[in-house]
């Protein structure tokens, strides 16, 4: 699995969460709704260290990471943070 967060992500994430070095955002698969690869299941984020972490990504201090327990998720994807433009918030984007 590979986390890619755009620029133009992270700096929606630095501006709308108050984010700033050291802060770390944990992104998880969640009940209800839907990704382009999963069905009944979406994308949540969570500001939370780590306890077990699976992938990280690093930008300006700030971990953006996924956790182990959430592999099933995950696993043979590449995933990109990117924003979507005319809704203003995060988009999540399974390859």
């Amino acid at each position: 699995m590979e986390l890619i967060v755009t620029d133009s992500a992270h700096k929606w994430f630095v501006e709308e969460l108050g984010l700033e070095s050291g802060n770390f955002v944990r992104i998880f698969g969640k009940y209800g709704g839907s990704t382009n690869v999963h069905v009944g299941f979406s994308t949540g984020i969570s500001l939370v260290e780590p306890e077990d972490a699976r992938t990280t990504t690093v930008i300006d201090g700030i971990t953006y990471f996924t956790e182990q327990a959430d592999d099933w998720f995950f696993t043979d994807y590449t995933l990109t943070v990117d924003i979507d433009d005319k809704l203003n918030e995060p988009s999540f984007t399974y390859q």
